[in-house]
């Protein structure tokens, strides 16, 4: 499935507020009620990663970010750094409507190259229920090489009935409607034929992000529940205490997960990261 989708990433375009296109056409407060988990699947590959230090939980943009959640600590927290646009990522954390703790798996973050200039959008980390791991057992031993390129893995870790999460955190403002026409310009051409489910679930999907003002800093989870259905939150005050939406649709979430672990990821970081780590959980 995933291995037949080409995926061609956003164009940033220079003008006096950001603007993200994709080509349109493909050649064929109280964040307490959270318990912040330090045992994950990074605790077996942290080598793989740059483990800055344990402090208690605060949400960092940049080094000299201020944070506005540290209100919300829970105890001691480890987190992960993604180097190239320092943004720190728990390692292990609880959201709405999850039925247990998702541990980090890898993180990256998106570039965009205009008049020689790379311009840095946003970095992001996948975040899996560890018992997915378990359903893994026909790629043991696999290199971070080889499973980056098996797009039947990828597939299978998408069909698996259980959470996973792909955390975002913008490093620059960027509207919303800017978020949500780069995101319908990725998806929209992977459905060939929308039915009125698909057409229901991208309205719905639009909506949350019509009108919205998305900060340097701003979280926004895409958390896959089962293949037919994901939640989607979005929070500027650390980690989410509600969805703001739920999107059914199997064609929506499949082509929407196509767009970060297809053959074309828009972020090749991301994914060997995840190739990296699935390959370490996989030994």
């Amino acid at each position: 499935m995933l291995g037949t989708v080409a995926i061609q990433p956003p164009i940033w375009l220079p003008s006096s507020k950001p603007t993200i296109c994709f080509p349109g056409k493909l050649p064929n407060s109280g964040v307490t009620r959270y318990k912040i988990h330090t045992c994950s699947l990074l605790s077996t590959f942290a080598h793989h990663f740059s483990l800055q230090r344990k402090d208690r939980f605060q949400t960092h943009v940049s080094p000299n970010a201020s944070s506005s959640s540290s209100s919300a600590s829970v105890g001691s927290a480890e987190y992960i750094e993604e180097p190239s646009t320092n943004v720190k990522f728990q390692t292990s954390l609880t959201l709405p409507e999850c039925s247990s703790p998702l541990s980090l798996l890898g993180t990256g973050y998106r570039e965009k190259v205009f008049a020689i200039i790379g311009v840095k959008v946003y970095a992001a980390g996948l975040y899996l229920n560890q018992s997915i791991s378990n359903k893994l057992n026909a790629w043991k031993g696999r290199s971070a090489t080889e499973i980056q390129g098996d797009s039947s893995l990828f597939d299978s870790i998408f069909q698996i009935p259980q959470e996973k999460s792909l955390q975002i955190v913008l490093v620059r403002d960027v509207d919303g409607k800017t978020f949500w026409d780069a995101l319908d310009e990725a998806i929209s051409p992977r459905i060939k034929a929308p039915s009125p489910v698909d057409v229901s679930a991208l309205s719905t999907f639009r909506s949350i992000f019509q009108g919205r003002s998305l900060r340097k800093g701003t979280f926004i989870f895409l958390t896959w529940m089962e293949p037919s259905k994901m939640l989607v939150c979005i929070s500027s005050d650390g980690l989410p205490s509600s969805v703001d939406a739920t999107i059914k649709s199997m064609n929506v979430t499949m082509a929407l997960f196509d767009v970060f672990f297809g053959n074309s990821p828009v972020s090749p970081s991301l994914k060997a990261s995840v190739a990296n780590g699935l390959a370490t959980v996989l030994k």
